[in-house]
């Protein structure tokens, strides 16, 4: 299954962006406060609602960042499943869509171990420090799940196109 995910957030940085979904313009929404930087290009799928009125977070792995506001045609492999102090938010992985490079990844047993934990510990304690927010990591799943929640996001915005929460920038 195949996304385009718009990339808000490139991999090591700590400055953490989000589209204004309407004007398309790039917000500094905060920085992080742990001293981590985001271990892969991080957006979201575009065409998406998630649980949490917002389109569907994911990560790209790619060799090099790209910066905020690049579209990259991505697809899935697997997803992190994660809830926060406000709902349900998991985190998609993908690879490059069109590059054979890619090919050995299909599903999420073929990403290195070492990637899957580090990102997991990234994603596990970049709240740390923030008073009153809260994760609740469930773990890795595999491309089949991935892609059954990405559709149901796709159907859920296309039954509620209302519905997407307004742009947080604060």
């Amino acid at each position: 299954m195949d996304f385009d995910v718009t990339i808000e957030i490139p991999k090591g940085q700590r400055n953490k962006y989000e589209v204004d979904h309407e004007s398309g313009k790039v917000y500094l929404d905060r920085y992080l406060y742990t001293s981590m930087g985001y271990p892969a290009d991080y957006g979201f799928i575009d065409g998406t609602l998630g649980e949490d009125g917002d389109p569907l977070d994911a990560m790209v792995l790619l060799p090099e960042s790209v910066f905020p506001g690049v579209i990259v045609r991505a697809r899935i492999v697997g997803m992190f499943r994660m809830t926060d102090e406000a709902g349900g938010d998991d985190k998609l992985l993908a690879v490059p869509a069109k590059d054979v490079r890619w090919n050995h990844i299909q599903d999420i047993g073929d990403v290195p171990e070492f990637e899957l934990k580090a990102i997991a510990h990234f994603f596990e304690h970049y709240k740390d420090l923030e008073p009153g927010k809260e994760v609740f990591p469930g773990g890795w799943t595999g491309k089949a799940d991935a892609e059954k929640i990405a559709q149901e996001a796709i159907d859920r915005l296309a039954e509620n196109p209302h519905e997407a929460n307004e742009p947080s920038r604060g």
